[in-house]
């Protein structure tokens, strides 16, 4: 156990703080998203950097007043998503993302869950942030819907609307992930995906 401004903190977690590499303001970012562990009144907030011809991460980056706990698990996200393509994060799905942190960290105890909580809360908001940014830069006669792979509204409403469809498996986001690529990139329109699907389902 190591002691780092009168709190005591696990070897692993003493290495990763000692060794921040992403605890700084990101210059020109692209998205930009905050969120915080009631519990402590402490907060987390995540900038990213994107590359608009590769449509890669070049940068992540977070500021924190929370614990240790807290920026070690900011910061090994901030790793985890850089240098990544948009359509290759695989839904970011929460579940992973905790297991990944707890298994890279090892010594976090459960008390302390909800900072690892918060730090996925705000980097999945600044992906929402930046999918609301290129909406609204949207060209197109039909609503998009997933960013990264730029499928439209249209696009699911069709996959949704065929006779089959439902029949045919489409009733969860991702079976129509598969079919569409939508909500297999960052992830922040599968809550959109799954209020479709649930509209399609209730009007059977």
């Amino acid at each position: 156990m190591y002691t780092i401004k009168n709190v005591v903190y696990p070897e692993s977690i003493a290495n990763r703080i000692a060794e921040l590499r992403h605890n700084r303001s990101c210059a020109d970012s692209d998205a930009l998203a905050t969120a915080a562990n009631f519990s402590c009144g402490s907060f987390v907030r995540f900038s990213l950097s994107i590359d608009s011809q590769s449509q890669s991460i070049i940068d992540a980056s977070f500021l924190s007043n929370g614990c240790g706990f807290m920026l070690a698990a900011a910061d090994l996200l901030a790793e985890r998503i850089i240098k990544s393509r948009l359509v290759d994060l695989h839904g970011l799905a929460d579940t992973h993302l905790h297991e990944h942190i707890i298994k890279s960290l090892d010594d976090i105890p459960p008390d302390r869950h909800e900072c690892i909580s918060a730090c996925i809360g705000s980097m999945r908001a600044a992906f929402a942030d930046l999918r609301t940014k290129r909406i609204a830069e949207f060209q197109g006669e039909k609503a998009l819907i997933c960013t990264c792979f730029s499928v439209t509204e249209e696009t699911i409403e069709a996959l949704l609307s065929d006779p089959g469809g439902i029949a045919t498996g489409f009733s969860t986001v991702e079976e129509v992930t598969e079919a569409t690529g939508a909500g297999g990139g960052c992830g922040s329109c599968r809550m959109l995906i799954q209020e479709m699907l649930d509209t399609r389902l209730d009007n059977l």
